[in-house]
């Protein structure tokens, strides 16, 4: 069985040192014949490096975790490759955890990155607390507007301006009963789109009522089971406010097999501007939010605290929010 060439042998065939070797592979700085030279000595000898023996020696496994709690909801994706974009180019591996919105699942995960040497964690946090989340000792970034977890920075939307913009618009539409379908959480309700919702209300002098809130898992059944709810009431609010498209995409559902006109009857809109809210019948006006751009923020707020290149004050990071009008918002009827 012929012998697997080693970093030595690289250095010998380059012409380097044995260090000079380590720095090109750990991308450090050489010059540029020199990096040259060395890397072709690791593709003519076919030369793989020992990350493990490596990692013992610099402290760094170069993996991070990535932990969701839904890996369907297409608003992840664009979220997960502007991380691996970012952790990419700075030579790092992502591994992906989908919690399925089971606190047992995301609990295990951080033992699994706390056990394997991660260099760091970016979560959007289901049932974890922020005590179990420090006690991993590993750098977090939690993804998401996460201000009921001190001292950790997060990256996520203004999902309280963002919800204001879709009420302006309903409410310039005319619509002054608007209900509203919250994604419901294991540790806790949508805090921001309620304030933002019971705000608006006090603020254009509406009644609060609520049997006009609902609050279900954030899937398709959800979404569907809320708008039943909601359109079943003595007199149903003329137009629905979803926490998420997926959510909206199940009220479009079940106001079609109720019997009910979108946008003639009932007006809905949905949070995220997922692909899937472009061709809904009809298309689903929606909360845009920069999910690929929050998913590059974060992997770089991450990088900044593995490398130590900031201080210990966390912060939040929220990108605004954009509202796509399309075909599911109209006037009420008279």
């Amino acid at each position: 069985m012929p012998k697997r060439p080693t970093i030595i042998d690289v250095a010998e065939y380059a012409g380097v040192s044995k260090s000079t070797v380590s720095r090109v592979i750990s991308g450090g700085s050489v010059r540029e014949t020199t990096r040259r030279r060395v890397m072709t000595a690791i593709e003519a000898l076919g030369y793989e490096h020992n990350a493990i023996a490596s990692s013992m020696r610099t402290n760094r496994t170069n993996i991070i975790m990535l932990a969701i709690p839904d890996i369907t909801n297409p608003f992840w994706p664009d979220v997960a490759r502007g991380v691996q974009d970012v952790m990419d180019d700075a030579g790092y591996a992502v591994v992906f955890a989908n919690s399925d919105w089971r606190g047992s699942r995301e609990k295990m995960f951080l033992r699994m990155a706390q056990r394997n040497r991660f260099d760091g964690i970016l979560i959007n946090p289901i049932q974890v607390t922020a005590t179990e989340l420090d006690e991993t000792h590993l750098p977090t970034v939690l993804i998401g507007s996460r201000t009921d977890y001190p001292g950790f920075d997060s990256v996520g939307s203004h999902s309280y301006d963002g919800t204001q913009q879709a009420l302006k618009h309903l409410f310039s539409l005319g619509h002054r009963r608007i209900g509203l379908i919250q994604g419901k959480r294991v540790n806790r309700p949508g805090a921001s789109r309620m304030k933002s919702y019971l705000d608006f209300l006090d603020e254009h002098s509406l009644p609060r009522d609520d049997t006009l809130i609902v609050e279900y898992p954030f899937d398709q059944r959800g979404g569907y089971q809320g708008a039943i709810d909601l359109l079943t009431l003595p007199v149903p609010p003329t137009a629905i406010l979803a926490a998420n498209d997926i959510l909206a995409m199940g009220a479009l559902q079940a106001a079609h097999d109720m019997g009910f006109a979108v946008p003639g009857d009932v007006s809905i809109v949905g949070q995220d501007d997922i692909f899937a809210a472009k061709i809904t019948v009809p298309p689903l006006t929606t909360v845009a939010k920069p999910k690929y751009e929050i998913g590059t923020q974060a992997a770089t707020v991450l990088l900044a605290r593995i490398n130590g290149e900031t201080d210990r004050q966390w912060q939040q990071h929220l990108f605004p929010c954009r509202l796509k009008i399309r075909g599911s918002t109209a006037p009420p009827r008279e």
